[in-house]
């Protein structure tokens, strides 16, 4: 098992492209678009690389490893109770700023599932815990043209999206705690995203805002060739079975 690579010192927020990694180790010409049809045969080579997954938990491979840190900018600030916000705006009739206390006195929803990579590993029975993301909706007062939530996070860079239908789903968590303890930085803490259904690349790290918005927009890596629409077992080409 190779040992956890050090945490790099951070020096600029500019984001870095899936390409750019995977030509640092002669896998290049793989390129960013070609992540969802990727072949099995590659899928050993690419869970070796797994600390470099910008979704999280990427050193829990199938036959084992640590976590490792990582993200698409190189650099990511620190937030903590005294200066985390959360905000809610975008088609809804009360936009709202939550603070970790905030988050941390709603109603907390535990659940125990498999997490899933697009790139092959998969990580069972792993605990969430936070605040459903249908009570947030709910609370702002989502407007009636309103068709989809994009979701943006503290690191500058990384976005995501669902359909209004799936963020309403009983399984979709603005996660605070994972493995029964508070999320740390390194995987996306002091707050994340957490879609169980979807591969591991919509739970979005460093969560700051949620936006209702009409349609849906792309996010980071689905502009680079991933499905919008993230289903286990049922996009990217693959056949995983699902996790819930």
């Amino acid at each position: 098992m190779n040992p956890e690579p050090p945490e790099e010192t951070p020096t600029t927020g500019t984001p870095v492209g899936r390409r750019v990694f995977l030509g640092t180790l002669g896998l290049g010409a793989l390129g960013v678009a070609a992540a969802p049809v990727l072949q099995r045969g590659m899928e050993s080579v690419l869970g070796a690389i797994a600390g470099k997954d910008p979704t999280g938990l990427t050193g829990l491979l199938p036959n084992g490893g640590g976590f490792r840190y990582y993200s698409v900018t190189s650099s990511v600030p620190r937030k903590n109770d005294t200066n985390y916000r959360l905000t809610v705006d975008g088609l809804v009739d009360r936009p709202t700023t939550y603070t970790l206390p905030d988050l941390r006195a709603m109603p907390q929803t535990r659940m125990v599932k498999d997490v899933q990579c697009v790139t092959g590993w998969r990580v069972p029975g792993t605990p969430f815990e936070g605040v459903r993301l249908s009570h947030l909706l709910d609370a702002a007062g989502v407007k009636a043209k309103a068709g989809a939530i994009r979701f943006t996070c503290f690191d500058g860079a990384y976005t995501e999206s669902l359909t209004l239908t799936q963020a309403r789903r009983a399984d979709v968590l603005v996660a605070l705690r994972m493995q029964d303890k508070d999320l740390g930085h390194d995987h996306g803490g002091p707050v994340r995203l957490y879609v169980a259904p979807m591969y591991f690349y919509k739970s979005a790290k460093w969560l700051s805002g949620i936006t209702v918005t009409e349609d849906v927009k792309p996010g980071y890596w689905e502009e680079r060739g991933y499905d919008v629409d993230a289903w286990v077992g049922k996009s990217n080409g693959r056949d995983d079975d699902p996790t819930g």
